[in-house]
């Protein structure tokens, strides 16, 4: 009993609970990402240079490296990053500015679930890929075609996230607004939007993920510049280096979006503690 006693009193005392209400709370440990990227790397690097991997099926990651420094040092990093960079930014933003609108009306009114939900479940099952011969005839094979298909493909995983999210918001909370008298706009913009945050945050991490798989994909077809025609004209030239420096400029491109959303994170839920 007194050692119940001794650690009620620890809690008393405001001493860090491992576990916690809404479940355990992770703790970051710096450094340990990278140097997962750097055993990778290096284990890449011997492998390659000891014969253990061969030279056709994997580069040097020091070739790859210099090639980099070369797209730099020519300017023609540039030319191709830029354009993918207006396509996804363009696409994305219709997509995902239409999803989370959509997501919210499908949450909040009945009507909208009913006639919209059975339409989001047709589309979202669909291989967006699939449809972008179907968006060159829409839309041509110039930029139109691309940022269509980029807002539809990051269009529905982001309604689904979001209306999912407002679905998950603690009814008990709108409750509590309803006794103390809260208006309706005042309940959704105070409780429910604040409270679907998060959901709409980790849906977004996905909606982006399949923008740039579609943003490579469109510009492999009638693109002159873009990340994806630089990495099929690599690919069809059979040159691995380059295609391996187009791949990791997509992984940077990805470390980039999840970097924005861990700093939208950490700016609007802090109150998460």
């Amino acid at each position: 009993m007194s050692e119940r006693r001794d650690e009620g009193s620890d809690d008393r005392r405001g001493n860090p609970v491992a576990f916690r209400g809404r479940g355990f709370a992770p703790r970051p440990v710096p450094g340990v990402g990278l140097a997962v990227f750097v055993i990778l790397i290096a284990a890449a690097e011997l492998g390659t240079r000891t014969g253990w991997i061969s030279a056709l099926t994997l580069p040097r990651p020091s070739a790859v490296f210099a090639t980099f420094v070369d797209l730099w040092r020519s300017g023609q990093l540039w030319i191709h990053l830029v354009p993918s960079l207006r396509r996804i930014l363009v696409g994305g933003s219709i997509g995902i500015g239409v999803g989370v609108s959509l997501g919210v009306m499908i949450g909040l009114f009945g009507l909208v679930r009913a006639g919209l939900v059975p339409l989001v479940a047709a589309l979202f099952p669909i291989p967006k890929i699939a449809l972008l011969p179907l968006f060159v005839v829409w839309f041509g094979i110039d930029e139109a075609s691309k940022y269509a298909l980029i807002a539809f493909g990051t269009f529905t995983p982001t309604v689904v996230a979001t209306f999912g999210a407002v679905d998950n918001v603690d009814r008990g909370l709108i409750r509590m607004g309803q006794s103390f008298g809260l208006s309706w706009w005042s309940i959704v913009s105070k409780i429910v939007l604040p409270g679907a945050f998060p959901g709409i945050l980790s849906g977004l991490r996905v909606s982006i993920s399949i923008g740039i798989i579609l943003l490579v994909a469109s510009e492999m077809i009638g693109a002159e510049h873009g990340v994806g025609a630089y990495i099929l004209e690599a690919g069809a030239l059979y040159d691995l280096e380059r295609l391996f420096t187009g791949v990791a400029l997509l992984s940077i491109l990805g470390l980039l979006v999840s970097w924005i959303i861990d700093l939208v994170e950490r700016r609007f839920l802090g109150w998460r503690g």
